[in-house]
Order: C-alpha cells, then structure tokens, then sequence
C-alpha cells in the first residue's frame, strides 16, 4: 500500500491520546493526530525521528497525521487506520496463503448473529473453504523477543473474539489476525502482563476452532507492505 506523501521531523511530545507535537525538519512546530487508541509503549519517545502525512482537507481539525515513528530498529507504523488496507491488499493479490482462494472480500460487515452491534474487519467469501471473518489488530508492543496485543486492557478486543467463536460455531472460520507493524520480535503472543483475560479467551476460542495468524507488516520509503507471517506463542508459562 502506497502512503501519501511523508514529511521527516522529530516528535517532541504526546498528549490527550490523540495529539503529538512535532518539529519538522524545516523547524516548523506542528500538532499533529495520532491515530492510535493504544499506549503506544515503546512507540515513541522525545527526539524520535518521526513521518507525518498531511490533509489539504479543510474540514480536518488538524492538517497533520502521524504516520511512523523510528525507535531505532526501523519504522514503527502507529497510524492504526493503515493496517486494514495493507491486509486487504495482500489478500486481493492472492499473498496470505492462509486466506487465499476467495473471490470476494467485503470491509467491516456485520456478521449474521444475534447481537448486531458488532462489525468485524474483513468477509470472505466466494472460495472453495467456508466464508471466513478476519478481525485485524494492529500490534506494536515488544514484549522480550515477541510482539504483544493489546498495550493496554481491550474489552473491545476480547468481545471480537467471542464473535469470532460464534461463527466458528456456525460453520465459518473465524479468523484473528495480528499485524506485526515493527521489524523487532520473532514471534506473537498475548500479553498476559498486561490484559489477562484477554490472553486466557485468546486460547479458549483457539481451542473451538478460532484460527490465529501473524504477519509482518513491512515499512518501504513510500509505503507498507505485508511480508512473511511469523510463529504465535500461546504458552502462558512464556513470560515478557
């Protein structure tokens, strides 16, 4: 997926959750918005070279959006609205070979259950394995030598999966995809330090049937790619 155009600077603050303030390169200040819900821990720091894309749009509050952040191993991607189009675009050309075969994917669709207050990410269907419902989450916590979700207690996150369980019920694969958005860490597993029982459901829905994947999502000069899918650890008794 190719990004709009990036501008360097270095990021000095962040604030409010969804506010940073940052200097660029030509010494202008600018605010610009974080699109990430999360902690960002280990994300950012004062100094840490940074990438902002920018809105001629005038109904924005804020013309800047902060795109990646470098913490010293390579581009940190903490723009969280990025991560579902890289994933769709490897699964439209065939990428994810765990996904693939499907002639059809549909964005945040609202499965056929009871409760219809949910919508997950991306639908499936028209392939020779049953309709599948993929939730993707943007992961960027390290955790020793593994990446981690979620950075801080997700209520949401854990009522996905129990969706997911459900359709699995129903005959679909229900698909939990984590994306790796930075180059450190050579496996995935919860963080159990940090959200318990969402680490303890991740199993339980493992178990009936929810599939897990990993993948790595790339950083290039003008874009963001999915790579390689990498090795997801389950073993409680692995601590950070």
């Amino acid at each position: 997926m190719k990004l709009p155009m990036l501008t360097n600077g270095h990021i000095l603050k962040r604030y409010k959750r969804f506010l940073a303030d940052v200097e660029l390169d030509n010494g202008e200040l600018v605010v610009a918005h974080v699109s990430n819900t999360g902690r960002m821990t280990g994300c950012w720091k004062p100094g840490a070279p940074v990438q902002l894309s920018h809105s001629d749009n005038p109904r924005r509050k804020l013309a800047w959006t902060l795109e990646r952040v470098d913490m010293g191993n390579g581009w940190v991607g903490v723009n969280t609205q990025r991560s579902n189009p890289v994933i769709e675009e490897a699964l439209a050309r065939h990428r994810i070979p765990e996904l693939g075969g499907y002639g059809r994917i549909e964005r945040e669709k609202v499965p056929p259950l009871d409760d219809r207050r949910s919508r997950l990410d991306l639908f499936l269907s028209h392939g020779g394995n049953a309709d599948a419902w993929v939730e993707v989450k943007n992961v960027t916590l390290v955790q020793g030598d593994c990446l981690g979700f979620p950075d801080a207690v997700s209520v949401r996150g854990s009522k996905h999966l129990r969706v997911l369980q459900q359709l699995v019920a129903r005959g679909c694969r229900g698909v939990i995809l984590y994306a790796l958005n930075r180059p450190e860490g050579s496996c995935f597993r919860p963080a159990e330090h940090i959200d318990p029982d969402y680490a303890c459901l991740l199993r339980e829905v493992v178990e009936a049937g929810v599939e897990v994947l990993a993948l790595r999502l790339q950083h290039t000069a003008s874009g963001i790619v999915a790579g390689e899918s990498v090795p997801v650890v389950l073993d409680c008794s692995v601590t950070p």
